[in-house]
């Protein structure tokens, strides 16, 4: 069994590789619905301050024009977030009021040494030449729907159950995880401390991904 890893060595490796989005250092915390992928953004985020560097934080479920726009987003965040980024100029995006079922207030986003975006696709195909990494956080279907329901509510089973059957379907079709660079185990069975570490998981045939 591989050793837990620190964030403070990943926001390390992160800073000491060139931006990709412009001045922007892109990193892409994807996989599927109650994997631990905030709890992963969370600690990475908290890492690169840490270590100096202007972070941003970007949510997906934010971006979403409700249920339906897992993948569809995608033109309009790129348009007012990504785009500007590339040529180093601040963006923005309104958030999404999923009680109000519709959008909010604007967020503003400073142009970043690190922009850690977490959420369902957001490690897609079209975005990975301007990605410094990409992560994908894994863990048992079982496990994950606990979480989910645990999260939202028992009584948006029916629509979490629709969203894990587009989110298998994304992820066959754009091949996320094996284009990953760091795969990671959000179920973790060794004693780690979330604040501070993350476990990688190693595949079967024991490649772990590259950082």
């Amino acid at each position: 069994m591989n050793p837990p890893e620190k964030f403070a060595e990943l926001a390390a490796k992160v800073l000491a590789k060139p931006a990709k989005l412009g001045p922007v250092r892109l990193v892409a915390v994807d996989g599927p619905s109650g994997s631990g992928k905030s709890t992963f953004a969370d600690g990475l985020g908290r890492a690169l301050r840490d270590a100096g560097a202007t972070t941003v934080e970007i949510h997906t479920d934010d971006l979403l024009d409700g249920w339906a726009d897992m993948v569809t987003f995608w033109p309009r965040f790129d348009h007012d977030v990504l785009d500007k980024l590339r040529n180093g100029q601040p963006g923005s995006y309104r958030r999404y009021d999923w009680h109000a079922a519709r959008f909010a207030e604007p967020v503003p986003v400073p142009v970043p040494d690190a922009l850690v975006v977490e959420g369902v696709t957001c490690a897609r195909a079209v975005i990975r030449p301007e990605l410094t990494l990409s992560v994908f956080v894994t863990a048992p279907r079982e496990v994950r729907l606990t979480r989910a329901l645990q999260r939202d509510g028992e009584k948006l089973e029916p629509q979490l159950l629709r969203w894990f059957a587009d989110e298998e379907l994304h992820f066959a079709a754009d091949r996320t995880a094996d284009h990953a660079d760091l795969p990671v185990n959000g179920a973790p069975d060794v004693p780690l401390d979330p604040i501070d570490e993350y476990l990688r998981q190693v595949p079967a045939g024991g490649r772990s991904g590259e950082q």
